[in-house]
Order: C-alpha cells, then structure tokens, then sequence
C-alpha cells in the first residue's frame, strides 16, 4: 500500500539561495547534502523534519544558472507544506520581511498561503489542525505553534485529468475525497498528513517544460523493498513504462510517468538518513554514494561552497 508523499524533488539554480530559503527562512532541517547520483558534478540537497521522516523532504537539484522552467501542464504546479492552525499570519509577514509577497487562500474548507521561492517556484502553506500529529523541527526561531509539520499535497496541473484520475484510483490505490471546480482530490487510504494529490484540469494551458522553479519529480512511499517489487509488477501489468529498481542509499526507487506526463516515483520509506550518519549530525557532512567517493577530492574542488546552519560550510 502507497502511504501518502515521500519527498518531491525540485531544481534550483543557486545553492547558497537554496539553503538561505529553505533551512533559514522556512526552518526546515538541512538532513543531507549529497550529489545527484546521476550527474555526479553537482549538489542534491535535502530538507525535512528532524529525522528527515518521508512525507517531510523537500530535495532540490544544484543546478547553477540554470534557466527557468516554465510551469505547466504535465508537472507539479504547486507543493504544499502543512503548518498549524493560527500560523498564516506568522508565515504572511515571515516571508514579506524577506521580501517574498504571499496571497490567502481557501480550498476545501481550509486556509492557506500562496507564494513562490527565488527560482519561483510554487509553494504554499494550508493550516491543519491537531490531527495532524507530526513533529516538526524546532529551533530557536520555531514552536509547534508556528513550524512546518512536512508535507500537506502536490498538486498536478493536467490538461484532461480522467487518465491521470483511472491511475490513481484503480491501480495506485488512492480514493477521491473531493472536488471543488476544475480541481480534483485524491487521497491515498491510510491516515496522516502528506496523504493527498490534487489535479488541476485546464485544458488548453501551456504544456510545462523542465528548467530552475520546477518540481523534477513527486516520490510515494512504500514501506519496504518487498512492497517496492509488488508495486513494480503492478505498474508494469498496468502497461506503464517503469524503470528498474535503483539503489538511492537512503531509499529504493522505481520511476513512471503518469498519463498527463508528471514523473513518479515510488521510494521505500527504509534504510533513511542515519545509514551513513548519525542522526543527531544528519546534514553535517558531505555524503557521497559508494561508486563516486574515490573522486571526493576532485568533487570538493568542483562543487561550490555553501554555508549550511550551525556555521556548517560545504564541501
């Protein structure tokens, strides 16, 4: 059984801004700082909740300079964060004082945020209420009246969104729970926050294309390899085009798109990001996967530097 959001992964064209946004301002725990396993010469930065517990990560591909996608049909047009019940106003004046403009929301009943990250891509705030039981990371500058608990839902844009609903519900196990308009809402059949996927039909929209502000994938989660094997036979019986299991060192993944186009992934909520530090230091140091760590020292002149919290710099 798929248990709701793992982590989506984006693409940003500055390091050191990444970081600035989303550990400083958004207070989000900087839990690794890797390379992307398929281009070796660049960073993969990953944030989440203390643990870096799936349904909080938000990763980011380093990719400097590079252009600005274009948002769009057949991609991820909106990742939201949850945060408590009372906490917009905090988050309103947060990120006007850093200059980020935001606009309320309503959508199904709850209140939310609107606002974009330097690379401009789409984000928001939806306040949930003590249901929501997950423990967010806390420092000096966040309570648990104010810091984001992980994720809320992603919301895909799609031109016709019938095929992208069939898999969802017939196949990947998720349920419709609402529709409010053009926007559809599915959830998956398990309880907790992170749970949630909504498409947006607009036809006629631009099709979307890849570049810095862009959401690159959306990962599910499973719970274990054995669950991973199932799900791939699954998806392959469902005449989707799925990719051999590949080995993440912090999780296993498989790879699809759905029929409006927007990348899958299915990720094991197994082994985590204590596997190769310690929890209480996730973050602290460069962590490289197995094959590349022979080129570290060729890496560190290659990779430029950041300036983590905690006075942490990197490489």
């Amino acid at each position: 059984m798929l248990t709701g959001i793992h982590h989506v992964t984006a693409i940003t064209s500055d390091g050191q801004k990444n970081v600035d946004f989303y550990a400083q301002l958004l207070g989000l725990r900087v839990v690794k700082v890797t390379v992307n396993f398929d281009d070796p010469g660049s960073y993969h930065l990953y944030y989440g909740d203390e643990f870096g517990s799936p349904g909080s990560i938000m990763t980011f591909f380093v990719w400097p300079g590079a252009h600005h996608g274009r948002p769009g049909n057949g991609q991820t047009i909106a990742t939201a964060f949850a945060v408590p019940a009372g906490s917009l106003n905090f988050w309103a004046l947060r990120l006007a004082a850093a200059g980020f403009a935001s606009t309320r929301t309503t959508r199904f009943g709850q209140s939310g945020l609107a606002f974009v990250d330097f690379d401009g891509l789409a984000l928001e705030m939806i306040e949930t209420d003590a249901s929501d039981i997950r423990k967010p990371w806390l420092n000096r500058e966040f309570s648990t009246t104010n810091a984001i608990k992980g994720f809320h839902s992603v919301t895909l844009g799609e031109e016709g969104y019938e095929h992208t609903a069939k898999l969802l519900t017939q196949t990947m196990g998720f349920v419709q729970t609402r529709q409010e308009d053009s926007r559809f809402r599915y959830a998956t059949q398990t309880e907790g926050g992170g749970r949630i996927i909504d498409l947006v039909c607009q036809p006629g929209a631009r099709r979307g294309s890849t570049g810095a502000g862009v959401v690159h994938h959306v990962a599910l989660r499973v719970a274990d390899d054995a669950g991973e094997i199932e799900w791939r036979r699954k998806l392959v019986a469902a005449n989707l085009n799925v990719s051999p299991i590949m080995d993440r060192t912090y999780f296993h993944s498989i790879y699809y798109r759905e029929p409006g186009g927007v990348l899958f992934e299915i990720a094991t909520d197994n082994p985590g990001f204590a596997i190769d530090e310690p929890a209480d230091s996730l973050g602290g140091s460069l962590r490289l996967p197995p094959g590349v760590e022979a080129h570290r020292d060729s890496l560190r002149q290659q990779l430029p530097r950041l300036n983590l919290p905690g006075g942490v710099t990197m490489p």
